[in-house]
């Protein structure tokens, strides 16, 4: 069984956005990621290295995903989810007949992304239960189904929540600032105030109380996030 550190996927996509979205979900996730614009990188790179999951654009310039999908037929072993703009039954037939294991229809939720990565290395075996869930304190997070529990209750979180709690939940007892924390969960892109921080912080506490306190607030800096027990 492979560890998040050793998962090794690639994304091949024409479109840099696309490949920005996926690196961004991999480096989240711990897991190796190389892209290529068009199918002659997404050949080479595959003669060179082994992967255990391939995201291929269906409309790929050069060489398709559909042709790269049938030489891999060869080893099996290699997950492949195809993405495409195109929604008609007859185009996700074509991708599962050409050796696909999953089809995602642009554009595509992150979050939906991650957890179809997640479902096919844990069927596949490449992935051991032990790895699907992540524990701090009295929270536990279910990595596949993105779900979160308190004492085994159920808490629902926007996928925004969810992602400040994980990224608290791996980086304990350190001290984000605001801006940190803007470019670190809600990526450098993104445009917003610590007023975002704040709101977001605040919901979180009130969603996973009584264990509010596991994030402290650091005066005038910003938050900290460290398993405390409840007085």
């Amino acid at each position: 069984m492979d560890n998040n550190n050793n998962i090794r996927l690639l994304i091949a996509d024409a479109d840099p956005s696309v490949r920005a979205i996926v690196r961004r979900c991999a480096e989240d996730e711990k897991w190796l990621l190389d892209e290529a614009k068009d199918g002659i990188e997404a050949v080479k790179l595959l003669r060179r290295k082994k992967y255990h999951l391939i995201i291929l654009e269906v409309e790929l310039p050069v060489i398709d995903g559909f042709m790269i999908c049938e030489n891999l037929k060869h080893n099996p072993d290699v997950l492949v989810i195809f993405i495409s703009k195109k929604t008609s039954e007859n185009d996700r037939l074509a991708a599962f007949e050409a050796g696909g294991n999953d089809y995602i229809i642009k554009p595509f939720y992150p979050r939906e992304l991650v957890a179809r990565i997640k479902n096919l290395l844990k069927l596949a075996g490449i992935v051991s239960m032990a790895n699907q869930f992540l524990y701090s304190g009295k929270l536990k997070i279910d990595l596949y189904s993105q779900e979160v529990y308190a004492d085994g209750r159920r808490i629902k979180l926007t996928p925004r929540e969810y992602n400040l709690l994980l990224f608290f939940c791996r980086n304990p007892n350190k001290a984000f600032s605001r801006s940190m924390l803007l470019d670190l969960v809600w990526g450098r892109q993104f445009e917003g105030t610590d007023r975002t921080v704040d709101t977001h912080i605040k919901s979180l506490r009130e969603k996973i109380k009584p264990y509010h306190n596991y994030i402290t607030t650091i005066w005038g800096y910003g938050y900290k996030y460290e398993v405390k027990s409840i007085l």
